[in-house]
């Protein structure tokens, strides 16, 4: 294990990142059916063993003809042609077509020898007749060059390329590319199974009655939302109480559930009942436990038996603050992701805001006007921004970020703002 990160002192946010990072590493990868693929990442080069199209086909329904036949087609003086056979698709077409002469032919359909063009059903007294063609002729009304309306073989993927990249989210597209070319199953990173935890002797779960000093556990349902978005496996583990012995008893329970990472709740601050810290000092390593932000100056991270542990905050809102800046990034590693920058906007600022020397993550609106966006860090009865204040977040679609290094920043200027929802109305 690595040097730990000093504890005198609440560590930067960056430097607490790059730490968490630093202790994660990709997943191994494995074959699942490319039905549950969406969203997951590659683990290996596609390259196709095939071209597709497999053969030179119709772009559209009308007649496979040679071009140089219908060069001096018009509405006045049209090219009739002998139709010598109809390819419907799926079929195999058993004529070529030779001069004067033509095949009528459906969408996908493979073309003819003989033929390189093919003339839509409207150019044809077919077309202009709105109806069947039943007579073994066909008049062409303008000219077409050769290729038009032809999908040459291998126009799309073409044999030996390599049509996606290990590393690629894969997206709709992606699944219909690899199902084309005959990948029933893929390769993907597996995804980190998550262990979350929360801790308190107050909490009592979401189906329990509220008795006096008693709270609901919101944050463990919050963690499990926030695992599946970002392409974990929660493992939930309940309620653990302020001793040491549930504490152990419940993270051995995830060890026994081949987690890897630990998410825990509360029980990381300095309260005598704070027992997370103790517990990791116990059984495992304790890195670092206060972090320069704001909300959520209380985050402890460390390992169990080498499972990665990273103990959020008890507030809700500064426990998901802390998820996305700390837990997340750490997922979309172990999960063979990339990139894990939050996407961001610029936008101008509604009021005045103050800060007290670390990065402070602020809840905020954002809204589209006509010189571009402008975000408020208040309403929906937003006047301060308290960690307890979880009905913030359900008002909230970003965060404006505050530097460290700035106290004031005035109404009027510019800031940036993690998304954290895009919604329609803005964008």
């Amino acid at each position: 294990m690595s040097q730990a990160v000093p504890a005198v002192e609440p560590i930067s946010v960056d430097e607490a990142l790059d730490y968490i990072l630093r202790h994660m590493a990709p997943l191994g990868s494995h074959l699942i059916p490319i039905v549950e693929a969406l969203d997951r990442v590659l683990a290996e080069d596609i390259v196709s063993t095939a071209d597709i199209p497999p053969f030179a086909n119709s772009a559209m329904d009308g007649y496979a003809v040679r071009s140089q036949d219908v060069v001096s087609a018009d509405l006045e003086s049209p090219v009739v042609l002998r139709v010598i056979t109809e390819v419907p698709a799926g079929a195999v077409p058993h004529r070529a077509v030779e001069p004067g002469t033509a095949a009528r032919i459906m969408t996908g359909a493979p073309v003819p020898p003989g033929s390189d063009a093919v003339v839509p059903f409207e150019l044809t007294s077919e077309g202009q007749d709105g109806g069947r063609q039943t007579s073994s002729e066909v008049a062409v009304y303008r000219p077409v060059g050769s290729g038009d309306n032809v999908r040459t073989a291998g126009e799309d993927i073409r044999t030996g390329q390599t049509v996606l990249i290990a590393g690629r989210v894969l997206r709709p597209p992606d699944i219909g590319v690899l199902a084309a070319m005959g990948h029933p199953q893929v390769r993907v990173v597996r995804r980190p199974r998550v262990a979350i935890l929360a801790t308190g002797d107050e909490l009592v779960d979401v189906d329990q009655p509220i008795t006096p000093g008693k709270i609901r556990n919101s944050n463990e349902y919050t963690s499990i939302a926030l695992v599946k978005r970002y392409g974990g496996l929660p493992v939930p583990l309940g309620i653990a109480r302020d001793t040491v012995k549930d504490l152990t008893g419940k993270i051995r329970a995830g060890l026994s559930q081949d987690v890897q990472l630990f998410l825990t709740s509360a029980g990381v601050s300095v309260g005598d009942f704070d027992v997370v810290k103790n517990v990791l000092d116990a059984e495992g390593e304790m890195h670092f436990w206060q972090v320069a932000i704001k909300p959520g100056k209380p985050l402890a991270f460390g390992s169990v038996e080498g499972v990665p542990l990273l103990g959020l905050p008890g507030n809700p809102v500064a426990a998901m603050v802390a998820f996305e800046v700390f837990a997340r990034p750490a997922i979309l590693k172990l999960g063979g992701h990339k990139s894990w920058q939050k996407p961001s906007v610029t936008a101008v600022l509604d009021e005045d805001v103050h800060n007290s020397g670390r990065r402070h993550y602020m809840r905020a609106q954002v809204r589209r006007e006509t010189d571009g966006y402008h975000v408020t860090t208040r309403g929906s009865g937003v006047r301060v921004q308290g960690s307890g204040i979880l009905s913030s977040l359900v008002w909230a679609d970003g965060l404006v970020v505050v530097p460290e290094e700035v106290t004031f920043i005035e109404a009027g200027s510019s800031v940036d703002v993690w998304m954290l929802d895009w919604p329609e109305s803005v964008f």
